[in-house]
């Protein structure tokens, strides 16, 4: 069965901020249920995050400052948005649907989270609206849990995930990739285990090209047990954040790919929604939706 983490905190905390699209949050679990692609027995409220968990990942002295609203007013700034106690639930929660996805992953072959990708979140900071990095946690939990023993992050956001990469860059059991728009945010870049950096205007063709050839290898070669895929929509050619110029059958294509990747080589997958900021909230959803359909049809 496709498990899904979803928690209506997850869209709260900015649902007045004209910026962030953050009603697909609710929006994408109606469109799934109401066309029948999934039912109320997909969802699954998240518990409760334990800090000693956190603290495999996250610096404590920060965690403590972020948990207790303790943050300077130099390190709530990069993080773009001013911090409250609904704020941190929400955080915290995400963070937990990804460790609970991850077990239900290895059980069924694939769960995904109807948030997460907080990928901008460092071992000792927050920046770009990520405050703690939630795939990180999980990979870290399932690596001290003894859960498995290499993990491959697919970060296909269209911006590069730095707190990821640096998070990891010590740790030979955690291959991270990235594809990201280069000229996008962030404009200092960390060192994923192996990043492309993509021109502005790239489309589905050379997108998936390169996808086609770059993720096979990186597999064949690391040979990951499990693996983390950030889903990020912000690759669409009308995302006010992207720059790129992927269609929606591209993206679509593109999670197809990557799932049925995993699927053939029998690796479990964890997937986070990530970004997603155009225009048209229909393309968002849809565009998220499809992944959703994607992990049932090729799955179950």
């Amino acid at each position: 069965m496709l498990k899904i983490a979803y928690d209506q905190i997850f869209k709260h905390p900015l649902k007045r901020d004209h910026r962030f699209p953050m009603e697909k949050y609710d929006l994408i679990p109606e469109q799934l249920i109401q066309e029948k692609t999934c039912n109320e027995n997909n969802f699954f409220k998240p518990k409760n995050l334990k800090d000693l968990d956190v603290l495999l990942t996250h610096q404590k002295s920060y965690y403590e400052r972020f948990s207790s609203l303790s943050l300077t007013i130099k390190e709530t700034r990069p993080i773009g948005f001013p911090m409250s106690e609904e704020l941190i639930i929400r955080e915290k929660k995400i963070a937990q649907g990804t460790i609970e996805c991850s077990s239900f992953a290895i059980k069924y072959g694939i769960s995904m989270n109807i948030a997460g990708g907080t990928h901008h979140a460092f071992y000792d900071k927050g920046e770009a609206f990520c405050m703690l990095n939630d795939q990180a946690i999980a990979a870290n939990y399932l690596l001290y849990n003894k859960s498995v023993k290499k993990i491959l992050i697919i970060d296909l956001d269209v911006h590069q995930g730095n707190g990821t990469a640096s998070i990891f860059k010590k740790n030979p059991n955690v291959f991270t990739l990235s594809f990201h728009g280069e000229k996008n945010y962030p404009f200092r870049k960390e060192n994923s285990d192996l990043d492309l950096g993509l021109d502005d205007n790239t489309n589905d063709d050379y997108y998936l090209k390169k996808l086609k050839v770059i993720l096979p290898k990186v597999i064949d070669d690391f040979q990951p047990e499990f693996i983390f895929y950030l889903a990020g929509v912000d690759v669409l050619e009308n995302d006010k954040l992207g720059r790129l110029s992927m269609t929606i059958n591209g993206c679509l294509r593109r999670d197809q790919y990557v799932l049925e990747t995993c699927k053939k080589n029998k690796i479990p997958v964890q997937v986070s929604m990530g970004g997603g900021y155009s225009i048209n909230i229909r393309d968002i959803i849809e565009a998220h939706s499809n992944t959703f359909r994607l992990a049932q049809e090729i799955y179950f």
